[in-house]
């Protein structure tokens, strides 16, 4: 069997093995769909009332012990029977087999039309019986807002809240919008307030209740596309402006043989030669002064002139960025849409501003960031809806634990999907797109022209302007005007350039849209007669189009260039055909195209063979070699692009766990638990300190005294005599614990004697969660530049990855370590006297000093690396000497001391 057999008879098995398991379970959802249709007579019978009372019913039941999935069918035509009431649509058994699938937390793949907005109903009202919450996870704010206001009426009548979040409305209500049964918003807006939650100083200030089940509409396009981008929360650091100027204008004066540059991987690089000039341009410069290049002062210079690199010779205008009211704005490379409030870290949005010579912001630092694999993995169900799924479905699998379902369409697909075009040059593939689109004009059918960037889809604009050809642009200079091109895209004979459909969640529909052209004649017309006339007439008039449309072939689909992704391919053409409606979709390619230009291979050779002299360029190329080609090429960036996600995700995971620690031990501050987790810290620095400058196999004349008695007093402001200890009696280094905990311990209750105890407890939380948040914020950025040099490890036959772990853990450890001295050095070096005087001179005194903190029964998870607070047990009671419960055995039965067990650090 040859190599290519062996290659094409593996995709065939595995193909058919994952038909084959969809098949079965569609299968099974088709069994539940004919329980819940046998139902219906049963439900329709029913009065508002009685109908209405069914959400009660099922609360109560589910209180009662009964599962959601006893409740599923009932529930469901429930549901369906309450949209006919009060939206006018009844769910088609694809949307019951979807809404299935969604509940049982899958992914299920529905093809564009199909109508995955009601789909998502059934399961959001039967999760959303238990209380708890249900998110509704969207790409953009518009969708949101629309989703919520439209099935707003439906929920309401079966008794349930809805709430949106979105980027423009206040914190009291976000928090409403999240105490609500289901909450619409997006995948970055969700993020973000997890990421504020954390760091709020007050839990009455958090909006978010937890991550219970979440359905996520475009799942490809925020779990895989936008996956390889994290969330982040910045915050003001040194202004560098004019240092972003000097270093762009000393990479902009480079020639080509100064860098490397790999389109393949996105990445550029500085040859030795490069490297020889820009550091006699330093000079020239006076930057480094006395020092050169690559002394280790000059390390974030190194990283400035990198970044710059990248700006000026990778990112490239009208495709990566635009520049719009003097800003430069990104674009979303699977959208189209401008990505705004969104910048580019580590400086390289600054140098994309000296670029271009607009105003430079200040550079800022990681206050807080997510990946959103990590966000959408804490949700204890997840589920998401596509049209386009199948061809990351082993990528679903391996990082969500998702598997893909295909749900049947409700009409079959009548689209013809056309073999790809290809054309020797860029200008004869325009030629023949132009030609082509003329042709459809001419009978009056509809075409959508697919683009990949700003820059190519203002290309063919200027052809069919030059050709006279009528039509609308669609891209993120356009995107005010977006729901008015998509609503006149299906009129007959329209010409609509776009670039990226991924995303956009919303419908062509041959003949217009009739929502949006009521919403335009109604506008000003209250008269309800009138009103009803215009209604009437609209819909007539827009049937007519459709008919005149479908008479034409439908909406044809033109698709300037292959994606780097099958995937968004398949969205450009599911923009046709839906419902059951006619249409086609071809592909037109040239061998100057990025992704031929740059993933293809042997395109000299084709070239060669296939093109004759002087051959009209707008006549395409046959040959199936081609279509093989083209078909590798994507599959080469799908499988980069994996696993450079399944890489991040890695790398990820590291801070992740860090995050997790840091979060949790935050959380309790916040619930009431501060005097806990400061007494734990106090005990594990004391160990820490005696364990560094003791040692219990020397004698104590060899141990480190003097030094352990400055690091005592730096801290906590007592003096000890430990060699007056050592000379009444024989110390060993858990007794010599024990003592200066004892001595600590007087010195706090002093501080408690001195000062009100709730004050003492306010001003331990607020130190205690001060500090750990700087400490925080070091931390991330150090990771950050830890991450950008472990690959350099790979030099020295190491694995970066491995490295990376290493080094992440003894930074975490420090980060702890310095989180505690810093925590309590503050709090024993405040002068409790000044600080009462202080808080007297702000009080009356008939005003109570401190709120009164509301104890929560909340089950107390242990902070980082710290003794549980049922075990701590302060006593001065010289009868029953004090220990503690760091040296006494630990719980888990392993013999081993506490604190060299489950208490020690980063246990």
């Amino acid at each position: 069997m040859s190599t290519v057999w062996k290659k094409w008879n593996k995709k065939f098995v595995s193909y058919f093995k994952r038909y084959k398991k969809s098949y079965k379970i569609v299968q099974e959802l088709h069994k539940i769909v004919a329980k819940i249709n046998a139902l219906e007579p049963s439900i329709q019978i029913l009065s508002n009332e009685l109908l209405q009372h069914k959400t009660q019913e099922f609360k109560e039941r589910l209180q009662a012990g009964a599962s959601l999935d006893t409740l599923l069918c009932e529930a469901f035509a429930v549901i369906r029977e309450a949209s006919v009431r009060t939206l006018g649509m009844r769910h088609f058994d694809a949307q019951l087999l979807g809404g299935i699938a969604l509940h049982k937390g899958m992914i299920a793949e529905m093809k564009t039309g199909e109508g995955k907005t009601l789909a998502s109903t059934a399961p959001v009202y039967l999760n959303a019986l238990m209380g708890i919450g249900v998110h509704i996870v969207t790409v953009n704010d518009y969708l949101a807002n629309r989703d919520a206001v439209m099935l707003r009426p439906l929920y309401n009548f079966l008794g349930l809240s809805v709430g949106c979040v979105t980027s423009d409305i206040p914190s009291y209500e976000k928090r409403q919008a999240y105490g609500c049964d289901i909450t619409y918003g997006t995948n970055n807006e969700f993020g973000f307030d997890f990421l504020r939650d954390n760091m709020k100083t007050r839990l009455e200030d958090q909006v978010q209740r937890g991550h219970h089940f979440a359905i996520v509409d475009e799942v490809d396009s925020i779990l895989i596309d936008e996956a390889r981008t994290p969330l982040i929360i910045s915050g003001p650091a040194e202004d560098s402006s004019q240092l972003y100027q000097t270093i762009d204008r000393i990479v902009s004066e480079l020639l080509p043989e100064h860098y490397e540059k790999d389109e393949k991987q996105k990445n550029i690089s500085f040859t030795e030669q490069g490297w020889e000039v820009v550091e006699e341009k330093i000079k020239e410069q006076n930057i480094t002064k006395d020092t050169t290049l690559f002394d280790a002062q000059n390390t974030m210079l190194v990283h400035h002139l990198n970044q710059a690199l990248k700006a000026r010779f990778m990112f490239e205008k009208n495709i990566d960025y635009i520049v719009h009211n003097g800003k430069v704005i990104i674009i979303d490379e699977f959208t189209g849409r401008m990505k705004k409030g969104s910048r580019y870290s580590d400086g390289l949005h600054q140098a994309l501003e000296a670029k271009e010579g607009v105003e430079i912001e200040p550079e800022n630092q990681t206050l807080a960031s997510v990946t959103f694999q990590n966000y959408f993995l804490m949700y204890t169900k997840l589920a998401g809806m596509t049209g386009t799924a199948v061809t990351e479905a082993a990528e679903f699998q391996e990082t969500y634990s998702l598997p893909v379902v295909e749900i049947p369409t409700h009409r079959k697909v009548l689209r013809q999907d056309l073999d790809d075009e290809v054309f020797a040059t860029f200008p004869g593939k325009i030629k023949a797109v132009v030609r082509l689109v003329e042709e459809c004009r001419a009978k009056r059918q509809p075409v959508l022209v697919g683009t990949s960037s700003i820059e190519k889809s203002e290309i063919f604009s200027k052809a069919f302007e030059d050709e006279g050809i009528p039509h609308y642009v669609l891209n993120a200079r356009h995107h005010e005007q977006e729901a008015i091109i998509i609503a006149r895209a299906g009129l007959p004979g329209a010409v609509t350039i776009a670039t990226n459909m991924a995303g956009r969640g919303t419908d062509i529909q041959l003949g217009g849209s009739v929502s949006n052209e009521l919403a335009l004649r109604l506008k000003d017309i209250e008269d309800s007669e009138s009103r009803a006339r215009i209604e009437t007439e609209v819909r007539a008039e827009i049937e007519v189009q459709k008919q005149i449309a479908i008479q034409a072939g439908g909406l044809y689909i033109v698709g300037t260039e292959r994606h780097e992704s099958r995937r968004i391919d398949n969205q450009l053409r599911g923009r046709s055909g839906r419902q059951g409606d006619p249409g086609t979709s071809k592909f037109f390619i040239s061998l100057e195209d990025d992704l031929m230009r740059v993933f293809g291979s042997n395109i000299e050779f084709v070239k060669r063979s296939f093109l004759k002299d002087n051959q009209d360029d707008s006549i395409p190329v046959t040959h199936p070699w081609l279509t093989r080609n083209i078909e590798k090429a994507q599959g080469r960036v799908e499988a980069q692009h994996f696993e450079r996600r399944k890489q991040l995700l890695k790398y990820a995971q590291v801070l992740n766990e860090h995050r997790k620690e840091v979060y949790k031990t935050r959380n309790n501050l916040l619930r009431g638990k501060a005097l806990d987790v400061f007494q734990d810290i106090q005990e594990a620095l004391v160990y820490t300190l005696v364990s560094y400058y003791t040692n219990s196999k020397k004698l104590p004349d060899f141990w480190e005294l003097s030094n352990l008695t400055n690091a005592i007093k730096r801290v906590f402001q007592i003096d000890i005599d430990f060699e007056c200890w050592i000379a009444q009696e024989v110390l060993s280094p858990e007794i010599l614990e024990e003592r200066i905990l004892v001595s600590i311990q007087e010195a706090y209750q002093r501080y408690v004697e001195t000062l009100d105890e709730m004050l003492v407890q306010n001003m331990i939380q607020t130190i205690l969660l001060q500090t750990l948040d700087q400490e925080w914020t070091k931390h991330l950025n150090v990771m950050s530049h830890l991450r950008e040099g472990i690959h350099l490890r790979s030099y020295g036959q190491k694995d970066p990855l491995n490295e990376y772990k290493k080094e992440a853990f003894t930074l975490f450890k420090y980060m702890i370590l310095g989180w505690q001295e810093q925590s309590l050095t503050q709090f024993y070096n405040v002068d409790p006297l000044k600080l009462l005087e202080q808080w007297h001179s702000l009080y009356d005194d008939e005003t109570e000093p401190v709120e009164e903190i509301e104890s929560k029964k909340i089950e107390y998870d242990a902070p980082l690396s710290v003794a549980p607070p049922s075990l701590l047990e302060f006593t001065n009671n010289q009868e029953k000497p004090y220990v503690s419960p760091r040296n006494a055995p630990c719980p888990c039965g392993s013999g081993k001391r506490y604190k060299q067990c489950h208490g020690s650090i980063l246990s």
